[in-house]
């Protein structure tokens, strides 16, 4: 009898896991800050070697609630040719999932400021369900006795269209389904493929201050149609404050810092209003952006995402 109340608490995880991670994956307050996550045709779109970091602790307060860690670093390569690469690590209770992605982009010049770039990606998932990291009071049940460990290659696709001012883009980043738990026959957290469509524009107020509304909407088949929309209030190029929503969900409030021209910090708090405020009532997410130059920065393109 224990050894199904576990068994049922671990599928209940990984179904969590799937609720939570796939089919609202990757859900990041500042995703315009880290964009060739989800769309590899944003890779090489800056006139620099990109590296971004961020953690998101979400629905604090929950036990062993959900905690995301991204890796990611993109370069052009040439005046046409973009490279990246992506790590996600992603955690919640014994269910752990790390994507590891190979980015690359090609881009078209479609006026003397637009471009459009189009995107591929290529990489694994590690799934690792930690059954034998388990507390249990029967320690010696077989079936806990070994960690599930599955490896899925995927890849993904996108479009990015963008200029000094303006992007849109669509991207699929996971296209190849994969089953995470497979118990005498039936499969659980079986991912399906998301869309997504972001975009965003700089609107110049003043010499010194510009607004930035931006959205992103991600749809699955089976999964109901999440949308953020943000706005951001960029001063002196320097100084960033914003707000967002995202629908039936949460609000959330942003702000940033251009320490120097490399390096960017940013921060993001999410008030979370769904019924599973009553255990996770808010979210934090920190990102650290630091890029390193190939052109003198007076002749580089302005860029505000």
């Amino acid at each position: 009898m224990k050894k199904h109340i576990y068994i049922l608490i671990v599928l209940m995880t990984v179904l969590l896991f799937q609720e939570t991670q796939a089919q609202q994956d990757p859900q990041y307050t500042q995703y315009m800050y880290n964009m060739n996550v989800i769309n590899p045709a944003y890779a090489g779109s800056k006139e620099s070697l990109s590296m971004t970091a961020l953690y998101r602790d979400q629905w604090s307060g929950m036990k062993d609630n959900p905690t995301t860690i991204t890796f990611s670093a993109h370069s052009p390569i040439g005046e046409k040719v973009g490279l990246g690469l992506s790590a996600i690590k992603d955690e919640l209770g014994p269910v752990k999932e790390t994507n590891v992605f190979v980015d690359f982009s090609y881009t078209l010049q479609m006026s003397t400021n637009i471009k459009l770039a189009l995107g591929l990606k290529a990489g694994a998932t590690f799934h690792d369900v930690g059954l034998a990291d388990l507390d249990l009071q029967d320690p010696g049940d077989p079936f806990f006795s070994e960690n599930i460990k599955n490896t899925y290659p995927n890849i993904g696709a996108g479009a990015y269209l963008y200029g000094d001012r303006f992007y849109v883009g669509l991207s699929v980043p996971n296209m190849l389904k994969s089953v995470h738990l497979d118990e005498n026959g039936v499969k659980y957290g079986s991912e399906t493929n998301h869309y997504f469509a972001t975009a965003g524009y700089v609107f110049q107020m003043s010499d010194n201050f510009k607004l930035k509304p931006s959205v992103m909407v991600k749809s699955a088949f089976d999964a109901p149609v999440s949308v953020d929309a943000n706005l951001n209030a960029l001063f002196y190029d320097r100084f960033e404050l914003g707000a967002s929503y995202r629908l039936d969900d949460s609000f959330s409030g942003l702000v940033g810092f251009q320490v120097t021209p490399n390096i960017r910090i940013g921060y993001a708090y999410d008030h979370v209003v769904s019924d599973i405020k009553t255990v996770g009532p808010a979210s934090h997410e920190v990102i650290l952006t630091f890029d390193v130059f190939f052109k003198p920065r007076i002749l580089r393109s302005p860029r505000f995402f």
